[in-house]
């Protein structure tokens, strides 16, 4: 399912990236190629069994070639249904099935990108690209074949009739089809230019609205409705009179091309009529008809492809959007390297650097050397911008060390499949992360097989069993999108949870009671005592409070650390930390 990961995109033309992805689906294309040319045979036999049919009657040729005209048609238009379920089944399976191994090719890519990646490209557009330029691919894709193929055949079809039976007519039919198709499309450009103009002005309005009701609670508290309406009714009456314009403009140019198809094919009639008339070429009246139908026929046939070009364009645009997500190269490499099965949970940092590689900027670390052993808690703190947050992700593996190198249980960590230590690994963020899902569910991500036992003892141990017996589902209570139907705290004590049921060894700790009421902190503060018992710990903490047990305490500033000691020993030191811990009492 996943090959798109195996393909190349950069510098390629996206009409070759395409290919590629139906490249599986080669033998079903072009069955659906052949099953369309059976269901939609009408189409250019018809102007042909209709001139048959007009000459029959005419000439009172024998009644039988009209019923053998009439059951051609018949089967025909029967085997229409057959064919177009099995031009179906191939093509747009094909196309549905592309779209999926994207997604899931993108999926997969998302997982294996950086964190440095994540933090440059935001959700959203990696969200629209898995939705929305999937889509627009498949939707070009199903455009592209079925008006694209019905077209062409139609225009191949008709050619090929006309050259066996009126072969003079060719010429003509080639130089007055395009240029009636041409004019065609002149016209529908200036009508897509003003509903392009006119959707600029319903945007305006959309952003108008979006405004007011957001501004609804200071407009109401200030009196300032008639002045909130006064902004709307301004860009809805220029949406009235854009609406208007562009109805008229879409009534007249609508009518103009009307006009000028029906009038070339007037023009084509009366033509094919006298030539039939004076006997200029031997035609008969039935292929006057069948010149008519096929010059209106053919006239929309070319005006579809046409009409394809901006279609196509959009749907390349997103093979290429695609294309710089499939191809990043910032990924985190795991292939190779050594896997492990147990950690202690020593941490040594030697003469660590890390920079973000934007032009101007500081590195985030440098010159980092600490060690942290097995069950020891490291608190980071200092000032925003020291780098502490950069301390925990190189930690966690989610960035890798620019200089120096950061050891684990005395072994390189750049060595180290990150994807076998992270099971050894816990983090409990600032802002919980929880899913739409249950509760037993969001507690045991991940874990298969975990006992109802275990998951109590998880929850009792994070001070969460208390609220979570409250509820009427209990652990079966759907916590909503981001867990919004729970609070800050109950949140936060659900992903500590998450991090005692899986008995980490090493635990990283990212502010995690920074934004909580005093109750919430006096429980989630109770709960991370008995997580952090017996396992490498690093914390972040804005308040220095709740770090004043840590084994240790690294002051940091700049990107170095600056002091290290207990809180007693760094209190007598006098310094930053000092400096810090008067700075948040006062």
């Amino acid at each position: 399912m996943n090959t798109a990961l195996d393909h190349s995109y950069r510098g390629e033309h996206p009409v070759r990236t395409l290919a590629y992805l139906f490249k599986e689906d080669r033998f079903k294309l072009v069955v659906a190629v052949f099953a369309f040319l059976f269901k939609h045979s009408p189409t250019w036999l018809l102007p042909l069994i209709t001139a048959n049919v007009i000459n029959i009657v005419i000439g009172h040729r024998p009644i039988v070639e009209l019923w053998g005209n009439t059951a051609v048609l018949l089967a025909l238009l029967l085997l229409n249904h057959p064919f177009h379920l099995l031009y179906v089944r191939c093509m747009h399976g094909a196309i549905r099935r592309v779209g999926v191994n994207l997604r899931s090719a993108l999926c997969r890519r998302m997982q294996q990108l950086s964190i440095g990646y994540h933090s440059r490209v935001s959700a959203a557009v990696l969200q629209t690209k898995v939705i929305r330029d999937v889509e627009s691919i498949e939707q070009t894709s199903q455009q592209a074949s079925d008006m694209g193929l019905s077209a062409l055949t139609t225009l191949v079809g008709g050619l090929v009739v006309i050259a066996f039976r009126v072969p003079a007519a060719i010429p003509v039919l080639l130089v007055v089809v395009p240029t009636a198709a041409f004019l065609v499309m002149r016209l529908r450009t200036r009508l897509r230019e003003d509903n392009e103009s006119f959707r600029r002005e319903v945007e305006t309005l959309s952003s108008r609205i979006s405004e007011m009701t957001t501004l609804i609670p200071i407009t109401r508290a200030h009196g300032l409705e008639r002045d909130a309406l006064h902004r709307v009714d301004g860009t809805l009456t220029k949406v009235l009179r854009k609406g208007l314009k562009l109805d008229l403009l879409n009534g007249s140019f609508g009518a103009l091309a009307w006009i000028l198809l029906n009038a070339l094919g007037v023009a084509f009639l009366t033509g094919s009529a006298l030539i039939a008339y004076y006997q200029v070429i031997p035609i008969t009246a039935g292929d006057v008809v069948m010149l008519t139908t096929f010059f209106t026929t053919l006239t929309s046939a070319v005006t579809s492809l046409l009409s394809l070009t901006p279609v196509i364009s959009k749907g390349l645009a997103s093979v290429r959007s695609i294309g710089e997500v499939l191809q990043a190269p910032d990924l985190e490499h795991n292939e190779g390297k050594v896997k492990i099965d147990s950690v202690r949970g020593e941490v040594e940092f030697r003469d660590v650097g890390f920079s973000y590689g934007e032009p101007g900027e500081p590195p985030a670390v440098t010159g980092l050397t600490l060690r942290a052993v097995p069950g020891e808690t490291i608190a980071l703190v200092g000032p925003s911008g020291a780098g502490k947050s950069t301390v925990l992700n190189l930690v966690i593996g989610f960035l890798r060390p620019t200089s120096g190198r950061i050891l684990l249980d005395g072994r390189d960590m750049e060595t180290v499949d990150m994807r076998t230590y992270r099971r050894f690994m816990s983090v409990v963020p600032q802002e919980s992360i929880l899913f739409e899902g249950s509760i037993r569910e969001n507690v045991t991500y991940g874990l298969a097989d975990v006992s109802e036992e275990r998951l109590t003892r998880a929850l009792r141990d994070a001070n969460a069993l208390e609220f979570v017996e409250r509820l009427p589902a209990g652990l079966d209570t759907v916590v909503g999108e981001r867990g919004a139907r729970l609070s800050g705290g109950q949140r936060q004590r659900l992903a500590i949870a998450r991090a005692l049921i899986r008995d980490p060894r090493v635990l990283i700790l990212d502010e995690a009671t920074s934004a909580l009421d005093s109750r919430s902190e006096a429980l989630i503060q109770q709960a991370l005592a008995r997580l952090v018992a017996g396992r490498t710990v690093f914390v972040v903490a804005h308040r220095l409070s709740t770090i004043r047990n840590a084994d240790r305490i690294a002051v940091m500033r700049d990107g170095g650390i600056v002091e290290v000691g207990t809180h007693e020993e760094l209190m007598r030191l006098r310094g930053v930390y000092a400096g810090l811990q008067q700075a948040q009492l006062a």
